[in-house]
């Protein structure tokens, strides 16, 4: 049956603009369907979040939020987004549709890949993944569902819906957004996610893909979190026996417990990726694994859902606000014995006994939640809003500001709140005090005045600044010395952000004109160089010239050309001239015969006598079946009366 036909917004006009044409698929959060924009007559995707979750601010903020962050990454493999808007209950975006299927979908009906394959989805993973790294921003939810492979083969990440800038922290809630299969162990720990976080994911995505199946199996999400916790992701060879040690070494990598070893972020991973398909053999890359068969799987780990966030032994144990634990059920024979005690009989002593009971315990209730949550509140959400709103927000929560501090950012408009103290989400008592971070917008560094310094000064003096050395060229300079900076590009005092390149033009002192050297010996050639300062350079091949031997037939740069002081001047020494068998050419017209001495590779010049009104050889300086030196001159004179 098309559970499409059941949903009550397909056939509908969303927004006065997007058409519902089916339904796609289903989330934890949001559901997916292909629609109609009838303003721009195109497909695409529109994600509408779930009505129930559309009265949360939270979500709401953070499903806007994936609107910004994606709309900012100009990327092939991401999913783009062009619209984001709501009507009623409805919260939207609209996003790039890709016809295809997605990785998950992929595994199920092939079960393990070809590791070839693995890194051919891998690498445009990272790559999209990268972007968002640089850009600033951390996935937090990477996994097959994700991965979206065109019908053309391309590859792109959707679904940043729980995209957070790297640093923040992870929710408002005391709950830990994610999938159990995929989280990082600090995830699951602290509660935050970086980078490095998004890698763990997607060396655990690259296992799947070699093996078939998840590195941490269980029959809850508790058993699959203690083993994220407590086990090391076993290497892929240990489920698909001859698979390349490198490929073991990639998800160890990508996959160590301790985030301080892992890559810093996609870009890296990549990097290491690429090097270590490059170590492979073409057998290697190509082999089949044994799990290469369909999968079955229920789904069940890969929802995204909201997972309560483990606290490390010691700190309790973590709960909502709202939640209470209830005293435990007692077993049958334990609730006999207790009607057997001082309460039993029904009297009016025993009911009123068992009332004084019952308030002591909702007493003892009330001060225990007291002490543990009731004079505590949590800082709410306040990233990105402007510090009017975020001073408003904790007014309403109860809280003061204590405080303002401004900080330059590459990601956070100018005038928002990059972070807090405490950071969003974190306990703090009723009526305490909050210190904002407010965004001054990106850093402007200007080129520093390097003119005049020596290349690896000048680099050094851009790195201080805050920039990066870019490409070099040189040229010559009357002026500047060689090896010192000419001028740079951008010119010095233009304004730029961190890390912009900065191209030099490095003198390569005053021109030197080289001499002609042909025709001199090596020795002579050699003290001519070296007295207009240059330097030379005899290389080893000998050629045939009209040069006796011994003598330069060629140099490299020819004479008058402009080189630097000290360059060097490549020379050619000559073997000689060659000998050849002179053709002959008596009795022939003098045009033929030219055209004949010519192809045999001399000269020739043509003698005609004051009497001579013939164009016929009578004779050749040098006789026919003698040799003479190649290039030499042949004088053919014509016949006389």
């Amino acid at each position: 049956m098309d559970t499409t036909l059941q949903d009550p917004l397909v056939g509908q006009l969303l927004d006065g603009r997007y058409r519902i044409d089916a339904r796609i698929a289903v989330g934890g959060m949001a559901t997916v369907y292909r629609a109609m924009d009838t303003r721009l007559d195109r497909v695409l995707a529109l994600k509408v979040m779930h009505p129930a979750l559309a009265t949360d601010a939270a979500f709401v903020e953070r499903f806007i939020r994936e609107a910004k962050s994606v709309a900012r990454l100009a990327h092939p493999n991401v999913v783009g987004v062009f619209d984001q808007g709501a009507q009623g209950a409805y919260v939207y975006l609209a996003m790039e549709y890709v016809a295809g299927c997605t990785l998950r979908d992929v595994l199920r009906e092939r079960g393990a890949l070809q590791p070839r394959a693995a890194l051919d989805i891998l690498e445009p993973m990272l790559a999209a993944l990268g972007a968002a790294h640089r850009a600033g921003f951390v996935h937090r939810d990477m996994k097959p569902e994700n991965v979206l492979i065109g019908d053309d083969g391309r590859v792109k990440v959707a679904d940043f819906g729980l995209v957070r800038a790297v640093g923040t922290a992870t929710d408002t809630t005391g709950s830990l957004l994610g999938t159990v299969s995929y989280l990082a162990p600090e995830q699951i720990e602290q509660g935050t996610a970086d980078t490095r976080s998004d890698v763990y994911a997607c060396g655990v995505v690259l296992y799947e893909m070699l093996t078939g199946g998840k590195p941490h199996s269980g029959d809850t999400a508790a058993q699959v979190i203690y083993q994220h916790l407590n086990e090391d992701v076993p290497p892929p060879s240990a489920a698909v026996p001859g698979l390349a040690a490198g490929l073991d070494d990639l998800v160890a990598t990508a996959t160590a417990r301790n985030p301080e070893v892992r890559p810093h972020d996609a870009v890296a991973l990549l990097a290491t990726s690429i090097e270590m398909r490059g170590a492979l053999t073409e057998e290697q890359l190509d082999a089949v694994p044994p799990q290469a068969l369909a999968q079955t799987h229920d789904g069940a780990e890969d929802r995204t859902s909201v997972i309560p966030r483990v606290i490390p032994a010691g700190q309790g144990t973590a709960h909502h606000t709202s939640r209470l634990e209830m005293p435990p059920v007692l077993p049958p024979d334990q609730g006999r014995g207790l009607r057997r005690g001082p309460f039993a009989g029904g009297g009016r002593r025993g009911v009123f006994a068992a009332l004084v009971a019952l308030l002591l315990v909702l007493g003892a209730g009330a001060g225990i939640w007291y002490i543990n949550s009731g004079q505590f509140t949590r800082v709410p959400s306040l990233l990105g809003q402007t510090q009017g709103a975020a001073e408003k927000r904790l007014s309403e929560a109860g809280l003061d500001l204590k405080g303002v501090q401004r900080a330059y950012s590459d990601t956070v408009e100018r005038g928002a709140v990059i972070s807090s103290d405490p950071a969003s989400g974190e306990r703090i008592r009723n009526n305490d005090a909050v210190k904002l971070v407010i965004s001054r917008g990106p850093e402007i560094v200007k080129v520093p005045d390097v003119e005049g310094l020596s290349l690896g000064d000048a680099r050094r003096e851009l790195k201080k600044a805050g920039l990066a050395p870019g490409m070099v060229t040189r040229e010559f300079s009357e002026e500047i010395g060689r090896g010192e900076v000419i001028r740079t590009d951008p010119k010095i005092g233009t304004e730029r952000r961190p890390d912009s390149a900065v191209a030099m033009v490095v003198s390569k002192g005053s021109p030197v004109d080289v001499p002609d050297v042909r025709g001199l010996d090596v020795e002579e050639a050699t003290a001519a160089l070296d007295e207009a300062g240059l330097e030379a350079k005899v290389v080893s091949e000998r050629i045939n010239s009209p040069e006796a031997e011994g003598e330069i037939a060629r140099q490299t740069p020819g004479s008058g050309a402009e080189a630097a002081e000290g360059d060097t001047v490549e020379l050619t020494v000559s073997k000689g001239p060659r000998m050849l068998a002179v053709p002959d050419v008596t009795g022939k017209d003098v045009d033929e015969a030219r055209s004949t001495l010519e192809e045999a590779g001399f000269e020739v010049t043509v003698d005609r006598p004051l009497l001579s009104f013939s164009d016929t050889v009578g004779s050749q300086s040098v006789e026919g079946g003698e040799k003479a030196a190649e290039g030499s001159t042949i004088t053919i004179r014509t016949k006389t009366l």
